[in-house]
């Protein structure tokens, strides 16, 4: 029972059937009737955002090894082809429910509540006239209808852009046939649109209105029929980093690509003709199973918008005010309060306030000789670079690690660095080769006793916004030991330094695995002897062997291990004789769970870590990450007092079966709501002393 299983496909779920098992939790969240109406409505665009992320990147990779003859099959067996094909039945199956979701149940239940997203036969005389007038001064002065013939050959698609394909008949102006036009509608035309002479909250969306008014922009031609499509493109950006000078305009270069990429998909309006889907398809050279019809607007994550235009609180999450640890309320010197003791906080139920507020600090602190800091993403007009701005211009000596390559937030982050460049702060990008994932600050103060080294670690981004939404921890130490290890890592990422010996942090590329690993295989030891052995672990993703492989061992060594885990989990809970001691429950709530926490029984001295990384691949082996041990029992037990919520959760889990499927938990008695919870829990304590 305690020997440790070979290494077999059936113990494994896909990654990628498991990426999109979360997404069908997401959608879940917008059926659920126990979600405030407008909350509904963003998580079924928070899916469909979720979908596109998924064929730009995942299903892009797979077509791509596919097209290099790549034989690999995954940890579970399937080969690529046998992947893609049950990537396709999936998808479908969800992008059906998802438009059910609109609808058969969203938007009568907007209409009901007195919202109406409205179609063109809803429209009053008075409504016609408005949007007509709104079409002609502010929608058809930025389109540009481009005609297809052997002189104009089809337009290039940019990636996930609203277009239509439009039949006319009749001769242009010269004279000639023409059957075939493509209308692209810019980025920067609003999606959905305010009927402001509307009784209560009505709204067009964009894709409506240019349907029905196309045929002004056709003069002189008759207007056969007007279709959505839109394409979707391979998004991974490729930089060769062992070949190129400077990664950060490599990367310029790149992102311009991106609109570009592969046509990996194509989504039609479910009433365009079969011939003009035909047509669309081999514009694009895609496959039957590439193509998806939907009876709706194709670009149905564009309609979060509606969520900010609707002031209606009473269909919306209740609003709540972050609160602030005992140790930091009321206090004006931040250094201060740090040097008494570690400070955790725990966002979004906590304010990320204080983050913000240590670096303004430093920024104006005489006593401040140097700010070091990474980000991985930081958000438009962040507070926190405003003060690293300010500090650079008061003379400090300000070192900044960009990772550039952060998904989706390349341009962003170059041009953050362009501008702290300029106030005169050290920028670097981290190493090549490896994302710097980990979230760090270091802030070098001299103080009467000597230099002394003030710290923030945290399992999130430096990102105020998200911070809101994102459940993450963040730590406050001036502990020598970790302020000694930020600084090695920080000289590791800057200079030239050889492996850094580490006290108390762990990091990846280079111990961050193998210490997994022997804290797992240590509670196995234990409950081989006997002793007190449980893992806790609360990630956003595991899918790494190894790791898998050893969690198993420690099952059938009688260690009781309960995993969090948000989104993909490879690990197959409760199969006989291999993970009979495995639990995994996925969160899905008002908050996006993000946090990384390591718990260890470790024979009844409890170790727990925190971290940015999850237990991936490229997160143990491609990234440089951080786990930093958390020392304080009292924040140690505040830690497991929330995990242990997360694990008593009946409205929000999902319990991971054996054979790959997901089912909510289920109530037996009092329902219980973690991130409810946990609100409560913190708010209450916030003027408490830890």
């Amino acid at each position: 029972m305690d020997q440790p299983v070979s290494r077999a496909p059936q113990h494994y779920i896909n990654r990628e059937l498991s990426a999109l098992a979360f997404n069908e939790r997401v959608l879940a969240q917008a059926l659920d009737e126990r979600v405030p109406l407008l909350e509904r409505w963003r998580f079924l665009c928070i899916s469909s955002a979720n979908l596109d992320e998924f064929f730009e990147i995942r299903l892009a990779g797979l077509k791509q090894l596919l097209e290099l003859g790549s034989t690999q099959a995954g940890a579970d067996g399937l080969t690529i082809q046998e992947q893609l094909d049950a990537v396709h039945e999936v998808a479908t199956v969800l992008v059906n429910k998802q438009y059910r979701c609109l609808n058969e149940i969203l938007l009568p239940r907007l209409r009901d509540s007195g919202i109406e997203l409205l179609q063109s036969h809803d429209w009053s005389p008075a409504m016609q006239q408005w949007l007509e007038q709104h079409f002609t001064t502010e929608v058809e002065p930025v389109l540009s209808p481009l005609a297809l013939d052997p002189a104009r050959p089809f337009p290039r698609i940019q990636n996930k852009s609203l277009n239509f394909i439009v039949r006319v008949a009749g001769k242009d102006a010269f004279g000639r046939d023409c059957n075939l036009a493509v209308v692209q509608a810019p980025r920067s035309l609003p999606r959905v649109v305010a009927v402001p002479l509307a009784e209560g909250a009505q709204f067009v969306a964009l894709s409506t209105l240019i349907e029905t008014f196309v045929m002004r922009l056709f003069n002189g031609m008759q207007v056969l029929g007007c279709y959505q499509f839109r394409l979707t493109r391979n998004s991974d950006l490729f930089v060769d980093e062992e070949e190129v000078d400077d990664l950060r305009r490599a990367l310029e270069g790149e992102l311009a690509h991106r609109r570009y990429g592969a046509a990996v998909r194509l989504e039609t309006a479910a009433d365009c003709p079969a011939d003009l889907v035909q047509f669309l398809r081999q514009q694009f050279t895609l496959g039957e199973a590439d193509c998806y019809s939907v009876p709706g607007p194709v670009n149905l994550n564009r309609l979060s918008a509606l969520y900010d235009l609707v002031q209606r609180p009473d269909l919306k999450y209740p609003p709540f005010t972050a609160g602030l640890p005992d140790k930091l309320t009321g206090v004006t010197d931040l250094f201060a309060a740090i040097r008494q003791q570690d400070v955790l906080l725990q966002h979004p139920y906590q304010s990320f306030t204080p983050v913000m507020d240590l670096l303004r600090q430093a920024a104006v602190d005489p006593a401040v000789l140097a700010i070091k800091q990474t980000l991985y993403r930081a958000g438009d007009q962040s507070p926190i670079v405003e003060s690293l701005v300010a500090a650079a211009n008061s003379g400090k000596d300000v070192t900044v690690i960009i990772e550039l390559r952060a998904r989706f937030d390349e341009e962003a982050n170059i041009e953050l660095a362009n501008r702290l460049q300029e106030a005169g702060a050290h920028v670097m990008y981290g190493v090549v080769g490896y994302k710097t994932h980990a979230k760090l600050t270091l802030i070098v103060r001299r103080e009467e006793e000597g230099i002394r080294r003030y710290c923030h670690l945290g399992t999130g981004n430096y990102h105020p916004r998200t911070a809101r939404t994102y459940t993450d921890y963040g730590l406050f130490t001036c502990d020598e030991a970790i302020g000694a290890d930020v600084h090695e890592i920080f000289l590791q990422l800057t200079s030239l330094t050889q492996l850094p010996r580490l006290r108390r942090l762990v990091q990846a590329p280079f111990k961050l695995h193998d210490t997994m690993l022997a804290l797992i295989e240590n509670e196995a030891a234990h409950a081989r002897a006997g002793k007190p052995a449980r893992i806790i672990a609360k990630l956003n993703a595991l899918v790494e062997p190894h790791i898998i492989e050893a969690l198993y061992a420690a099952s059938c060594a009688g260690v009781r291990v309960d995993l969090i885990v948000r989104g993909i989990c490879a690990l197959r809970p409760g199969l006989p004789g291999v993970s009979e001691n495995i639990r995994v429950r996925s969160i899905i709530g008002r908050f996006l769970e993000h946090s990384r926490v390591y718990c260890f029984e470790n024979g009844g001295r409890n170790q727990l870590l925190m971290s940015s990384a999850d237990w991936m691949e490229r997160n143990f082996f491609r990234r440089i990450e951080v786990a930093c041990p958390v020392l304080r029992a009292p924040l140690r037990n505040r830690i497991r007092a929330d995990l242990e919520a997360y694990l008593v959760d009946n409205t929000n889990a999902w319990l991971l079966l054996p054979d790959g499927s997901y089912r909510r938990a289920q109530s037996d008695g009092a329902p219980r709501d973690a991130q409810a919870e946990l609100l409560e829990r913190y708010a209450a304590a916030a003027r408490l002393p830890e």
